[in-house]
């Protein structure tokens, strides 16, 4: 069972994560429909002010809890995202309050906590499931109104879905927490690595489809990027037959995810500099690279638990 401090630092820094996360899908959703779907457009805004606000209570209750890792991590906010929010909001006319950026950007490390702070923190985590069931609803009617050709949106239906799984991951963390579950992190390392890959695969299969047709290189590399997850996703499916092949597939994951980081990084900057033909809005850019960097977080802890099972495995060959 997870103690108090654990399930304190683990919630906050989960909802600093994933609530910046949901409030940016509304945002796509919201300027991806026409004006005859206006009432969709509200629905969207109303998911996002929900998420905006649930995000500000997060950041005051996080002053000085959440880890340096995570502070450090870029998963957060980048030196990138207020001007991505910036041009975003010119391009889209939707507002985007970045005073909520800069206090993450201000963001404290080190104290801890009260048992009124433990029972705040329970609370804003079922506020948190229930905002995050009504955008999981309304993502999922949005996609069958786009299969069945109801609606008309100018994000992939792919993108749709890609951001529904994203929201079930987010409530399936949220129920662990508030079950105060000690995760087997062997087992939470497979699942995470299978999904995740799977994200960057379809990050690098958006890039590319949002690309000027004169973009052929950055197009290429995109594709190489997509190609190159796509045998990852496979790999870390594959764990679960074969658990000692972690670390390797790690590590080769850990690289990669770093490469696309970096070429992401490197689009978001072209985006707002206007350097790049693209139809891609530069707040995706800059979401789309604080969750490569959340990602590289997480393979980076994914090290311990390699070093445990490589000395487990020289065990094994000792008493062979």
């Amino acid at each position: 069972m997870l103690s108090n401090m654990k399930f304190v630092k683990q919630s906050l820094e989960l909802n600093l994560f994933f609530m910046r996360i949901a409030k940016e899908h509304a945002i796509f959703l919201e300027a991806g429909l026409t004006s005859r779907d206006y009432k969709l457009a509200c629905q969207a805004n109303m998911l996002k002010n929900e998420f905006t606000q649930l995000l500000i209570e997060t950041i005051r209750l996080s002053e000085g809890i959440i880890s340096p890792e995570v502070a450090h991590s870029g998963e957060l906010v980048t030196d990138l995202t207020l001007n991505a929010e910036r041009e975003t909001e010119f391009y889209s006319a939707i507002k985007i309050d970045s005073n909520v950026t800069r206090m993450e950007l201000n963001l404290v490390q080190g104290r801890y906590d009260s048992d009124e702070l433990v029972r705040t923190v329970a609370m804003l985590n079922n506020r948190a499931m229930a905002a995050t069931n009504r955008i999981a609803l309304f993502k999922s009617r949005l996609l069958n109104d786009v299969l069945t050709c109801k609606t008309f949106t100018t994000n992939y239906p792919l993108l749709i879905d890609h951001i529904l799984r994203e929201a079930k991951f987010y409530l399936r963390m949220l129920v662990k927490l508030q079950n105060r579950e000690e995760m087997d992190l062997v087992k939470e390392a497979v699942y995470q690595e299978g999904f995740w890959n799977r994200i960057m695969a379809e990050h690098a299969k958006f890039i590319r489809g949002l690309l000027d047709p004169t973009e052929v290189k950055l197009f290429d590399t995109a594709n190489d990027y997509g190609k190159k997850f796509d045998q990852l996703t496979q790999e870390s499916l594959a764990l679960t037959q074969n658990i000692g092949l972690l670390p390797e597939v790690s590590e080769k994951t850990l690289n990669a995810t770093v490469g696309i980081r970096n070429f992401k990084k490197q689009g978001t900057e072209g985006l707002i500099n206007c350097t790049i033909r693209s139809i891609a809005y530069p707040l995706l850019g800059d979401h789309v690279v604080r969750e490569a960097n959340h990602y590289i977080r997480l393979l980076k802890g994914y090290k311990n638990i390699n070093r445990e099972m490589d000395s487990i495995k020289n065990l094994e060959n000792i008493y062979k």
